[in-house]
């Protein structure tokens, strides 16, 4: 480390947050990108990067009110309020007008390579230093003063554009495998939208009146339950820890949090229960190709499992290892009308595991179901391939990353 030299973050850049009375109300939001610029949120940073996929708008007005926290490329943001402290990313491009909600800083001018910065930042040393200069237990807080103070080592400008580029490179690759398979994914929803929504290929066929409308003569509405098993996950006493783990584990315990960012095939979970708990609690384990629905509070999130597994009790599992269902019924509960199950506004009256069994799902046979799995196999394949090379490009960033920058690794 004899190249690296110690400075104070805001030595090297100047910190900008959204001024309190600055703020914005609902009265300042709207639906229409023309009337807006995007207000990023805590929501809006995944793995490390930038997710627009739900953007919040606020107007004009607003947006002009505040131009110290306009954002540009080569910015780097922090969530500095909330269960997310911490979270960052690097601003790669702008495509749309984007600016700062009041949970979020973001550091500009920045004086040395910017990429390096914001992988120095996601770093485990300086989150760890971040965790310990926020207060509030109800709801953590990091001071941007505090911010500014904290020591960051930095190393030549020839050292911090190696590094950038090596880890950067890792990233700029799983960006774009997420890409890939999100057309794919988009392709598939297509195909699925063409057979068994507009029914394209069926055209010539006789239709019939069902309680989803009209459909072919020979398909049937059926219960969720009747079309393959569904069961419920569970979770041991909270209270007694001893039955949670962080350690690698078979198999692995999902939860909704571990479907926010997981892609089409999930295999693995923040928490994981022992085998101790897994007996004594008799936590049923599903199969490679199950299918999950998350039903309480978020509804809707929908993974195919690709290992056997186990989830917590907000988590139903359809439970098969037919890959043709696997893959009609991914399709089919990700683009169903959740709305029409109840409200889920509170715990009393979120959707239990009865109306879920009693879901009505279009069955158009299995020889039909097979068709369609032949014709989007080769997709899902391409995007599981892609997840798993992301994993391990994930891995190498995350063993890299802390030896890159406290200089254990040369470059």
């Amino acid at each position: 480390m004899e190249e690296w030299k110690r400075y104070r973050l805001g030595d090297i850049c100047t910190i900008y947050g959204r001024i309190g009375f600055r703020g914005y109300t609902t009265e300042d939001l709207t639906s229409d990108p023309a009337e807006g610029a995007i207000s990023l949120s805590p929501t809006n940073i995944v793995g490390g990067e930038l997710d627009l996929s739900k953007p919040t708008y606020i107007k004009w007005d607003k947006y002009e009110e505040s131009p110290e926290i306009k954002l540009h490329p080569n910015d780097v943001v922090i969530v500095k309020t909330g269960s997310s402290v911490g979270r960052t990313s690097l601003i790669r491009d702008v495509t749309h007008p984007l600016t700062l909600n009041p949970q979020l800083v973001v550091l500009k001018d920045i004086k040395i390579n910017p990429v390096f910065l914001s992988y120095l930042v996601k770093s485990s040393r300086f989150q760890g230093l971040l965790k310990s200069i926020t207060v509030g237990s109800a709801i953590p807080t990091l001071s941007q003063k505090n911010l500014a103070n904290l020591p960051v080592d930095i190393p030549n400008e020839s050292v911090q554009r190696k590094i950038a580029d090596i880890l950067n490179s890792l990233d700029k690759k799983i960006l774009l495998n997420n890409r890939i398979n999100h057309n794919l994914e988009e392709q598939a929803q297509a195909l699925y939208k063409s057979w068994f929504v507009d029914f394209e290929p069926f055209k010539d066929k006789e239709f019939v009146d069902s309680d989803l409308g009209q459909i072919p003569k020979a398909w049937r509405i059926k219960h969720a339950e009747d079309i393959c098993p569904i069961n419920i996950g569970k979770t041991p006493p909270r209270k007694e820890t001893h039955w949670f783990s962080s350690e690698i584990a078979d198999p692995i315990w999902v939860s909704i949090s571990d479907m926010s960012d997981c892609g089409v095939f999930i295999d693995n979970s923040a928490e994981k229960l022992t085998s101790e708990a897994i007996k004594r609690f008799n936590v049923i384990i599903v199969p490679e190709d199950s299918v999950l629905l998350s039903f309480k509070l978020t509804i809707g999130r929908v993974a195919i499992a690709n290992r056997s597994l186990t989830t917590n009790e907000a988590i139903a599992r359809f439970v098969t290892n037919n890959k043709p269902l696997s893959l009609y019924l991914y399709l089919a509960l990700l683009n169903y009308d959740y709305s029409k199950l109840g409200s889920t506004s509170s715990i009393a009256t979120a959707v239990n595991s009865k109306i879920i069994k009693a879901m009505p799902i279009l069955w158009p046979g299995s020889i039909v179901v097979e068709r369609f799995a032949e014709s989007i196999k080769p997709m899902f394949d391409e995007i599981k391939k892609r997840q798993a090379e992301n994993r391990c490009l994930t891995a190498l960033r995350d063993t890299a990353l802390p030896k890159l920058m406290c200089g254990q690794l040369t470059c």
